[in-house]
């Protein structure tokens, strides 16, 4: 009778284990792994564009008018 009443929390703990377990078994292929590396490189020597908004805050009577 105590299951029924905690079977969503058996069934949350065995999807839990479960997930994890997965991941901890999961194997990366060594050919992806290297690619990884080498975009990470590139990225980090190319130049990031930065967008810079600049605005001012609304008052109280313009946030009214725009209900």
């Amino acid at each position: 009778m105590k299951i029924r009443k905690n079977l969503e929390a058996v069934f949350l703990a065995a999807a839990l284990v479960g997930t994890f377990a997965s991941y901890a078994t999961a194997k990366v292929p060594a050919m992806r792994a290297a690619k990884a590396a080498a975009v990470n490189s590139v990225a980090l020597q190319a130049d990031m564009p930065v967008v810079v908004i600049k605005g001012q805050r609304l008052t109280a009577a313009e946030k009214a008018a725009l209900n």
